[in-house]
C-alpha cells in the first residue's frame, strides 16, 4: 500500500477513543510511508488524521470541491491540495489516487463515501480493499443492518464479505 484514502468525520465527535484512533492512523500512515488521500478539510477527524501525517513527516493529498473549500476551510498545509468541481469528482479522484480505502467513524458524508465505494467495488468499478474501523463498536448497528440485508436477500454473501472490519487502525494490513 502506497496510498490510502481515509473517510471520516468533519467533526471530532465526543469519543476520546475515536480521536486517538484518528491520530494513530495518521502516525501509522506516515511511519509506513503511505500517502494520505482525504477530503481536504481542516476540521474534525479529517483534520486530525491529516495533521498527524504531516507532523510525522508524511505526505497528504487533500481533494476538496470548490464550494466546500470555503465552507470546510481546506487544510492549506497539505502536501498537495486539489480543488475539484463537485462531490462526485472528489469521490472519484480520491478512489483513483488510492490503493486502499479506510473508513473511520463519521456522519452522513462518511456513510455516503463508504457506501458509494462499496457499491463501486461490488460492480467492479475498482478493486481496492475497504477497511471499516469499528472503534469501540461504533459501527455495530451498521453491521447488523448489513447482516439483515444479507439474510433478507438484498446483499449477497460475496458482497457482504467485501467489507473488511477491523477494531483498530493497527489491525489494518500494512500499517
Amino acid at each position: 500500500m502506497k496510498s490510502a484514502c481515509v473517510y471520516c468525520g468533519s467533526s471530532a465527535g465526543t469519543s476520546q477513543s475515536i480521536i486517538r484512533e484518528a491520530t494513530r492512523l495518521g502516525e501509522l500512515l506516515a511511519a509506513n510511508n503511505i500517502r494520505l488521500v482525504y477530503g481536504g478539510g481542516s476540521a474534525g477527524l479529517m483534520g486530525m488524521v491529516a495533521r498527524a501525517v504531516l507532523a510525522n513527516g508524511g505526505n497528504v493529498v487533500g481533494i476538496i470541491p470548490t464550494f466546500l473549500h470555503k465552507k470546510e476551510v481546506a487544510l492549506i498545509e497539505c502536501t498537495e491540495l486539489i480543488e475539484v468541481s463537485s462531490m462526485h469528482a472528489r469521490k472519484t479522484l480520491m478512489i483513483d489516487e488510492s490503493d486502499a480505502l479506510i473508513a473511520l467513524p463519521g456522519g452522513l458524508g462518511t456513510m455516503d463515501e463508504l457506501f458509494e465505494a462499496l457499491t463501486w467495488l461490488q460492480l467492479g468499478l475498482h478493486s481496492l480493499p475497504i477497511y471499516l474501523v469499528n472503534v469501540d463498536g461504533f459501527y455495530n448497528a451498521l453491521l447488523e443492518l448489513l447482516f439483515n440485508m444479507k439474510t433478507q436477500g438484498f446483499v449477497s454473501q460475496q458482497t457482504f464479505e467485501l467489507l473488511c472490519v477491523v477494531e483498530t487502525v493497527s489491525d489494518i494490513p500494512g500499517l
